[in-house]
């Protein structure tokens, strides 16, 4: 449906700051968000969404998904920001404070109005408490669409845990089970999901525990707020090498089991099924799609 690619560390650039956007181009995450939204001050919104569609149009960021973080659909900037994203040329929109699939339905009907290619798909922030609640019915939205259009999910930790009022510790804890919620949302509509933001910068334990558990629990990738986040994520979401060479085992066993008329066979003294086969493969995917990144 849309294109399969490594999202290990998704970096948010404000837009307003020409700088960082230069500084961008060197940078080794997969993808890069130009914020239109909570990095960018009401007086400067216009600047930051010429500034988005100026970096998009230059080609300058090589193969790095590039989205814009659009103004939340109850706001005033909203529709200049996606009658402006629609034929910009970027990967994909990111919708946040989405409350239900309504506001996925409504960004749809404004973004083919103004002419999005089939493309352009939408990542939605399920970062409030109704949103969390309606992860679901947002993830199956395509199924209300003339075509799909619903991409992913990103979970917005920050703000969420401002709704909740609950704190933001390293491990969060307290927003467990609305994460798990999220990635089973995903998962269940054949969705790719992002874990929400480190915020404290100087927290390289817990930054570095917070990826391993977002990996744990099913997630993509992680959003980042700073480059010097990028390269922790980069190694937390690639498969290891050990992972790589299991992977790679399991493969040609199943492969020789295959052509012996067997079904299921045994590695190292561990069932192999057609169910690990299919993991197996996909990791191995991602690895290559890793290495052709970082080749260009």
């Amino acid at each position: 449906m849309f294109v399969s690619r490594p999202r290990r560390s998704m970096l948010y650039m404000p837009a307003s700051n020409p700088r960082a956007l230069e500084k961008a181009k060197a940078i080794p995450a997969d993808g890069l968000i130009l914020d239109l939204e909570d990095a960018v001050s009401p007086d400067q919104k216009p600047v930051a969404r010429s500034a988005a569609l100026s970096a998009i149009a230059s080609k300058a960021y090589g193969r790095r998904e590039l989205l814009i973080r659009v103004n939340a659909v109850d706001t005033q900037w909203c529709a200049d920001d996606l009658a402006a994203a629609a034929t910009s040329g970027a990967d994909g929109i990111v919708l946040p404070k989405v409350n239900g699939p309504r506001d996925v339905q409504e960004v749809v009907r404004q973004l083919e109005r103004a002419g999005a290619p089939d493309s352009l798909y939408i990542c939605a922030m399920t970062e409030t408490p109704r949103g969390v609640l309606a992860a679901a019915d947002i993830a199956n939205v395509n199924a209300t669409l003339s075509k799909p259009r619903l991409a992913g999910l990103m979970v917005g930790t920050a703000d969420l845990a401002k709704d909740l009022r609950c704190t933001h510790p390293a491990d969060r804890a307290p927003m467990l089970h609305a994460l798990q919620h999220c990635v089973l949302a995903a998962r269940a509509y054949g969705l790719w999901i992002l874990d929400g933001v480190h915020i404290d910068l100087e927290d390289d334990a817990g930054f570095a525990a917070a990826c391993r558990q977002g990996r744990d629990m099913g997630f993509d990738g992680k959003t980042l707020i700073h480059p010097k986040q990028v390269a922790g994520a980069n190694e937390a979401f690639a498969p290891k090498p050990a992972e790589i060479e299991r992977a790679k085992r399991i493969v040609e066993a199943h492969r020789i089991a295959s052509a012996e008329g067997k079904g299921v066979t045994l590695l190292d003294g561990r069932l192999v099924e057609v169910l690990h086969v299919a993991e197996a493969e996909r990791l191995l995917a991602d690895a290559r799609m890793i290495a052709e990144l970082a080749a260009n």
